[in-house]
């Protein structure tokens, strides 16, 4: 018999009335040094459960390698952190998350046939997930409640109503998390619209809500959808995200605050989204295409109860004077906020360029025609195609096919101009100093969509590419690598500006290592990483204006920066500072 089962209208957890008061804190999102604080900080708030995904793409890059749980990708230690802190836990494995994360989850190897129905009964698509799960499950068994784990509940997809109706395809995933040995209360959860929840919805599997206001009208849907049983807000919103471009996202405290308090008011239990956000690290962000294409930010910190660097903020204090109204609250101080590293400042003083340094580097595949990336066993980040222009002059430059998802143009390493796909652009007006230029087009990967028919859209160049309708023939195709150059690729970089794609490289000392966020001012785009840990993509185009460093990727004594800028910078520096830049707010 599970732990957490249902009655008429509540939750029993080991035969005792049970009111889940949770969190969304997903593991891959913070550094794994910080775990324990979080989940600590999550306790005395008031909350009795933390919520998390499992990101599919992330722990299986490889269809035919073991699952990765190593280092951020440890869940069965965040498992036991979690239980060792006193907190249940809600378990999300997907197959598809949203979350907005690179692709919902759905890892690049499997979206790059284009023929597979995603999130279907097509035996291709269930016949990968039902290999994930065989590896993915076993290891986190010990963890579930039955024995004697902290995970009380698993769910089953993750709003499926917004995408499909494939009643057989639910079943096919609870029946498969049922034959591997999950025995906890399974649920689902959809948005609080009553086409959504009969969708995505599965009989013997509870239903559960997500919605951020409204709070009666949203329960009363959920109620008329599901007669008996708990009234859950499986995401209660209470901040949004944020795009580049776009604004910094925030909500009013008193207004979400007020939100919780008619929740619990009302009986129900809740998953606050998020209660911290943390980061997407690396490459690892998402993208929305409604319109358009619209890629999101590096920072996750969500307007969440506790801040992207783990500071209780406004929201922390506000909800857990709402949660003591209602529930037990730990009789111990809200934590202070962490220490920040001094501001410091660093010199990049050693250079290597893109454009020679990859030809040099890294082996290519050829074409006729550019590979798109997943063709080149590139599930994100940089590709550097190369052809030449056999004859000189001005001419109008065309990538019928498209771009995933920004290209730079380079003529004999020249800059020609930049196109990007959320603007549909696909042609360019060039000029070819001689015959036999080289060209070349840096294309990035700005994050895969996760929501919605594009997910699984595919990235590089996309097609032919022509000058002035003649085909451009004779490509070659390299993947660049995720990590940083090894130091000795390095040379003392050329005074004053710089305005080529190039790696730039500086040191740094640290007394004691403590949290704190990078500023790159007078840099344009590209990614930075620090003692090799990727704290993920900067652009000035805002709203986010530093990268949060945790404190465990920082070393007592010398530690080295490395920024990976696309276009130029003014000058080859770049500060810590003791508080974020998020941008301009929206409330």
């Amino acid at each position: 018999m599970p732990a957490l089962t249902t009655t008429s209208d509540g939750f029993l957890l080991n035969g005792e009335p049970f009111r889940i008061i949770s969190g969304a804190l997903h593991y891959f999102r913070v550094h794994p040094g910080q775990w324990a604080d979080r989940l600590r900080k999550a306790r005395l708030m008031g909350l009795n459960t933390v919520e998390t995904y499992v990101p599919w793409n992330l722990h299986q890059p490889d269809p035919e390698g073991p699952l990765d749980l190593d280092g951020i990708l440890d869940l069965p230690r965040f498992l036991r952190l979690a239980g060792a802190a006193g907190l249940r836990v809600l378990l999300r494995p997907g197959p598809y998350i949203c979350a907005e994360w690179d692709g919902g989850g759905l890892p690049g190897w499997l979206t790059a046939d284009r023929d597979i129905r995603l999130r279907s009964s097509d035996p291709r698509f269930t016949g990968a997930v039902d290999r994930y799960l065989d590896l993915l499950l076993p290891p986190l068994l010990p963890h579930l409640a039955a024995a004697g784990g902290p995970v009380i509940a698993v769910q089953v997809e993750n709003e499926y109503g917004a995408y499909g109706d494939d009643t057989a395809y639910l079943k096919h995933l609870a029946e498969g998390l049922r034959a591997r040995g999950v025995e906890e209360l399974l649920f689902t959860c959809d948005q609080a619209d009553p086409a959504q929840l009969a969708a995505g919805s599965l009989p013997g599997v509870l239903a559960t809500g997500t919605f951020g206001s409204r709070i009666e009208q949203s329960l009363g849907k959920l109620r008329a959808h599901q007669s008996q049983g708990p009234l859950m807000c499986t995401e209660f919103w209470i901040g949004w995200f944020d795009h580049w471009g776009g604004p910094h996202h925030v909500r009013d405290t008193a207004d979400a605050a007020a939100d919780l308090d008619r929740l619990l008011s009302a009986g129900a239990s809740v998953n606050l989204y998020m209660f911290h956000g943390g980061t997407n690290f690396g490459r690892t962000n998402g993208a929305n295409h409604h319109h358009a294409y619209a890629p999101t930010v590096t920072s996750y910190d969500y307007d969440a109860p506790l801040t992207e660097s783990g500071d209780p903020g406004p929201k922390y204090h506000a909800f857990r004077e709402v949660i003591a109204r209602h529930a037990p609250v730990p009789d111990e101080p809200v934590p202070a906020p962490s220490r920040k590293l001094p501001p410091t400042g660093v010199e990049l003083d050693r250079r290597a360029p893109l454009l020679p340094y990859a030809p040099a580097s890294y082996s290519a595949a050829h074409g006729d025609d550019p590979l798109p990336a997943h063709e080149l066993g590139q599930a994100s980040g940089l590709v550097l195609y190369r052809s030449t222009v056999p004859t000189a002059g001005a001419g109008l430059l065309s990538f019928s096919g498209g771009i995933g998802d920004r290209a730079q143009v380079f003529v004999d390493g020249a800059p020609a101009g930049v196109l990007e796909r959320e603007r549909n652009e696909e042609t360019l007006a060039v000029r070819v100093p001689r015959p036999g230029a080289v060209l070349d087009v840096l294309v990035e990967d700005l994050g895969g969509v996760n929501y919605g028919p594009h997910i699984g859209d595919p990235k590089g160049l996309l097609g032919p590419v022509s000058l002035d309708g003649r085909a451009l023939r004779g490509w070659e195709c390299r993947p660049v690598p995720a990590g940083v150059p090894d130091p000795a690729v390095f040379t003392p970089a050329p005074a004053g500006s710089t305005a080529v794609p190039a790696y730039h490289r500086g040191t740094f000392e640290v007394a004691e290592p403590a949290d704190t966020f990078l500023s790159l001012p007078g840099w344009t785009k590209g990614q930075a990483w620090v003692n090799g840990f990727a704290l993920g993509r900067y652009w000035n185009r805002g709203p986010q204006h530093t990268l949060y460093v945790p404190a465990p990727v920082l070393r007592p004594g010398g530690n080295d920066l490395v920024v990976l800028e696309l276009h130029g910078t003014v000058a080859a520096r770049a500060r810590f500072t003791d508080a974020p830049d998020l941008g301009p707010v929206q409330v």
